[in-house]
């Protein structure tokens, strides 16, 4: 399904990865080759620090080159929710830094020269009415961690922003945004090879001896390291068995629409929208002028049957304006989702990091992920360890029956969405 991504059919962004030809040794060695692993060597390069990063695949191939583009503030979880498992001291920090991840995307954009299409404008939607009432509460919420809070926007006025009969409100969002996520995630990593990191495509880790020195077996060579960060994310395959049950992969899928010329005016501010529902539909328009339209999960991670048509059907049911369009690129791929929907960092030893779980809303908290990382590393951890405050727990079952599980308990979320 990869092959008819469209972000890589519109990639602007020129990198060659380094080939990993015999045994190295770097000061920080880093598994996976998306947005938080490519920021990390990016940040720990320019502190001086050796880098090799090992990738699997192709850098950017996994979420973070397949994902809606949406740039949030915030995470998976409310920060309702947030608060209940930090405290509200803990949870105004963490608020803070989702913001500073967002303000950091855009001024590495900026810094690099990044073509990625950044925009500010974001649509939280309301189908129902209690979910009305949930935006009224976010609102408050909000206002209460000091972000500057839009307006809840209803009748004519929402007509004017979202031409959608579908959808009852929706609460103005001016910090989020969106991006080309691949070839942002391409500039970084292209940045992160400027500064000296070696990033190594193809070099799947199949074996980690901790110690002093890490060392890490990729493609018959050995990488031996001071440090070490897993950043693997939904791809990590219980790679390292402490982190196995965190996290559960689940399958996401995106559509593109040939380019129209009605789209500009089916989201005139062209803003990033996504509903309220568990199972939600989230969708933006591209500078060339196609409906890039997510939504649907498979928690088998494999994809639904006649994929495509039931794409344009949600696409359909938002924007009737769009009957007669054709499916041009369908493409789906992994995120990596905790039991709370909080990103999960921590140490697995003192020498070895991990930051995953970011739970569908990375984008943007990648990139900062991937600098307090570098800042742990380097002897200051006291920000990257105020997300180790965030409690976790397992998926119930074990692995033979943690897919079974899941399905169970979402049924209920599932059940929410059509009353």
């Amino acid at each position: 399904m990869s092959l008819d991504n469209y972000y890589h059919a519109t990639q602007r962004v020129g990198f060659t990865a380094d080939a990993l030809t015999g045994d190295t040794i770097a000061d920080v060695a880093i598994i996976g080759g998306g947005i938080t692993g490519v920021s990390a060597a990016l940040h720990l390069a320019e502190r001086g620090y050796t880098v090799a990063l090992l990738e699997a695949q192709d850098i950017g191939w996994g979420a973070s080159g397949r994902n809606g583009g949406q740039v949030l503030p915030g995470f998976g979880a409310s920060m309702h929710k947030i608060k209940q498992l930090t405290g509200a001291e803990t949870a105004k920090r963490l608020w803070d830094m989702s913001v500073e991840a967002v303000d950091l995307l855009h001024a590495q954009v900026q810094r690099f020269g990044i073509p990625c299409d950044p925009v500010r404008g974001y649509l939280h939607a309301a189908i129902k009415p209690r979910q009305v009432r949930d935006l009224q509460t976010e609102q408050e919420e909000l206002a209460s961690f000091g972000a500057p809070v839009g307006q809840l926007l209803q009748g004519a006025d929402l007509q004017a922003r979202l031409a959608s009969p579908r959808y009852l409100a929706a609460l103005e969002d001016n910090i989020s945004g969106h991006i080309h996520p691949y070839n942002y995630t391409l500039g970084l990593a292209r940045a992160a090879q400027v500064a000296g990191a070696k990033l190594y495509a193809n070099a799947k880790v199949t074996k980690v001896t901790p110690g002093a020195k890490i060392i890490l077996e990729a493609g018959g060579h050995r990488v031996t390291a001071s440090y070490l960060l897993v950043a693997g994310g939904a791809y990590l395959n219980g790679l390292e068995k402490k982190l196995s049950g965190y996290i559960m992969p689940v399958g996401t899928y995106i559509m593109a629409t040939e380019p129209r010329a009605d789209v500009s005016a089916l989201i005139p501010g062209n803003e990033a929208v996504a509903d309220l529902n568990f199972v939600l539909d989230y969708f933006r328009r591209s500078p060339d002028n196609r409906m890039l339209f997510g939504g649907r999960v498979s928690y088998s991670t494999l994809p639904p049957p006649s994929l495509g048509a039931s794409m344009l059907a949600r696409a359909l049911r938002v924007f009737p304006q769009l009957q007669g369009a054709k499916v041009e690129f369908l493409w789906g791929g992994n995120v990596d989702i905790t039991v709370n929907r909080a990103p999960h960092f921590g140490r697995l030893e003192t020498n070895i990091l991990f930051a995953h779980g970011f739970s569908g809303h990375g984008v943007a908290l990648t990139g900062l992920a991937g600098k307090l990382a570098a800042e742990a590393i380097a002897g200051q951890a006291e920000r990257f360890d105020v997300f180790t405050r965030i409690p976790h727990g397992r998926f119930p079952g074990g692995r033979a029956f943690r897919t079974p599980a899941l399905l169970l308990a979402t049924s209920y979320f599932r059940l929410r969405d059509m009353l």
